[in-house]
């Protein structure tokens, strides 16, 4: 076979596995030593695991074996410090006492040297820091795996933060992903895993991202199409972009001053609604995945802040990913059929999201999710947390041939993060308690036709109306604490009921009123009962009749305009 030596790894803008392995090949050396390298910092570390459970003292070697392993990755650099910050949101993975030392790694991490941090600021700029800002604070404020965080003002006096990557950050990252590809390659066929595909294809991933992350300007780029999908939710803040002093190594965006959502006694002190600051990140997080499709793969602590006005502020978006519009789809398939216990559909639903291979028999399937997750989403679900769902779903990934997607792999790793940080603001909090509202308000409230039509498969089930999941619904949505308004819906709901595309609908919905041969005048008292809170009387008339007024006028002007014969 014949190799083409390739030019500086510096060079590197995008992941590729050939460039990355015809550069390492021909420098076996560096590999190698990174491999001796690695091997004795955990050759230590787990000999003295072994001496503390032969001889040592077991209640208080946890603590610091934990902060040793936490600082092996620091020394060891950039991508063994990703890996750490990713066991960091895994509880099920890592003991309770590593993870609280692994948590430092998400930003609070050695300093680069500032003086060096200066020089990359000026070449990537072309010009002297003075020539930007009139402010710049010498030491950093925050040092991360792949940067540091300086605070500025610009010359227009605006302050600012101004991130700045780490030296020779590619060179680092690509020999750490080239060993741990080989070692994946080689050893992966023997652990015991069942991911659905070879543990290689998950390196791949990770480098894809972690080369997405270190290109500060695609990261602007994510921060500004984050902040245009929350431009109209005042609970949620962005940062603005200054280009004019960002480049591919340096970004320059607004500052933020505000909380990590993790310090609970200052967010206390300040005053701040502890429960509604959770309602606000649990329902952000749920519109990037069902609503936007563009969604914050890294919400931990350290990216996280709460504002003295009460909003949530995101910031760092190097990790960022994109649903497409068919998974958005299956996603809410999924969630409804989940709903309803229609288990037989849901299987359906984790083959085209890609968990189960088209070929799978769902007939052994269904059995195996009715027992795991009947429990868990029957009347008891208000009380589940999401870290009990995935638990429970890891025992069928084991006994069936369920596989989780690399793009689901950080849906779940960002759900997880979620959870955790709201577990540290609040202990007893159950990310379902928010969650299904939030659903529920979605299904009854959205415009879309997509969700009208699954808001439909849920109130119809063999051809009959059910009444009891509409009651269901609107009594769940109205939880939380969140502000829940119907009349848009109720006029909206009319103005389709009135339209040739709800003629299905209408004529099902008049055999429901007298379905099973009697009138179901109780069902719709209790229906009113519900509503009447939410739309007052006055308001639900006047938006029936202008309905029925708009729709009239509309079939009838075709006619009005029509020549008359002479």
């Amino acid at each position: 076979m014949m190799f083409r030596k390739p030019n500086a790894i510096g060079e590197l803008r995008t992941y590729d596995l050939e460039v990355i392995n015809n550069y390492y090949v021909w420098r076996p050396w560096l590999p190698l030593a990174r491999f001796f390298q690695v091997t004795f910092k955990f050759l230590k570390f787990f000999t003295a695991l072994q001496f503390d459970r032969l001889w040592g003292h077991p209640d208080q070697s946890p603590v610091k074996r934990a902060s040793q392993l936490r600082q092996i990755l620091t020394d060891l650099g950039p991508g063994t410090i990703k890996i750490g910050q990713a066991l960091s949101t895994r509880p099920d993975l890592v003991p309770q006492s590593y993870m609280y030392e692994l948590t430092k790694l998400q930003d609070n991490l050695p300093p680069f040297d500032k003086k060096l941090a200066r020089t990359i600021i000026e070449e990537q700029l072309r010009a002297p820091i003075d020539a930007y800002f009139s402010e710049f604070s010498p030491d950093p404020v925050a040092a991360a795996s792949l940067g540091q965080v300086h605070r500025a003002r610009l010359r227009t006096g605006e302050e600012v933060a101004v991130k700045v990557q780490r030296p020779n950050l590619r060179g680092m990252i690509t020999l750490d992903l080239f060993l741990l590809r080989r070692l994946a390659v080689w050893f992966g066929p023997y652990l015991p895993l069942n991911l659905g595909f070879n543990l290689d294809f998950i390196v791949d991933e990770f480098g894809i991202k972690l080369f997405e992350e270190i290109n500060y300007v695609q990261e602007g780029k994510n921060c500004e199409r984050f902040a245009q999908y929350f431009a109209q939710d005042p609970n949620v803040c962005v940062p603005k972009i200054y280009w004019h002093a960002s480049a591919e190594k340096v970004l320059t965006l607004e500052w933020i001053n505000g909380i990590k959502l993790t310090d609970v006694q200052q967010i206390q002190q300040t005053g701040l609604d502890i429960e509604r600051l959770i309602r606000i990140g649990v329902e952000s997080g749920l519109k990037q995945l069902l609503e936007f499709g563009f969604f914050h793969a890294d919400p931990h602590p350290g990216n996280l802040f709460a504002l003295k006005d009460g909003r949530i502020a995101y910031i760092d978006f190097g990790m960022m990913d994109q649903l497409s519009e068919a998974n958005k789809e299956n996603l809410v398939d999924a969630l409804v059929h989940l709903m309803n216990r229609e288990y037989e559909a849901l299987s359906g639903d984790f083959i085209r999201l890609g968990f189960l291979a088209p070929t799978t028999d769902i007939k052994v399937i269904v059995p195996a999710l009715e027992k795991v997750l009947g429990d868990l989403f029957g009347a008891r679900v208000s009380q589940v947390n999401f870290k009990a769902v995935t638990d429970q779903f890891s025992d069928l990934v084991y006994e069936y041939p369920f596989r989780v997607p690399a793009q689901f792999a950080l849906i779940i790793r960002s759900l997880v993060t979620q959870e955790g940080v709201a577990l540290s603001l609040d202990p007893d909090f159950q990310i379902l308690k928010v969650a299904y509202p939030y659903v529920a308000r979605r299904l009854l409230t959205d415009e879309s036709p997509r969700i009208r039509q699954r808001l439909i498969e849920i109130l119809f089930k063999s051809g009959k109306f059910q009444w009891q999941r509409l009651e269901n619904l609107i009594t769940i949505a109205g939880t939380s604490g969140a502000h829940f308004d119907l009349g848009p819906t109720a006029r909206l709901g009319v103005r389709y009921l009135l339209s040739e595309e709800g003629r299905p609908v209408r004529e099902r919905l008049a055999l429901a009123l007298t379905q099973d041969d009697r009138l179901h005048a109780r069902e719709l008292f209790n229906l009113w009962h519900l509503l009447a809170p939410r739309i007052p009387a006055r308001d639900l008339a006047r938006n029936v009749l202008q309905e029925m007024w708009d729709v009239t006028r509309e079939r009838l002007s075709p006619v009005a305009t029509l020549p008359r014969s002479s």
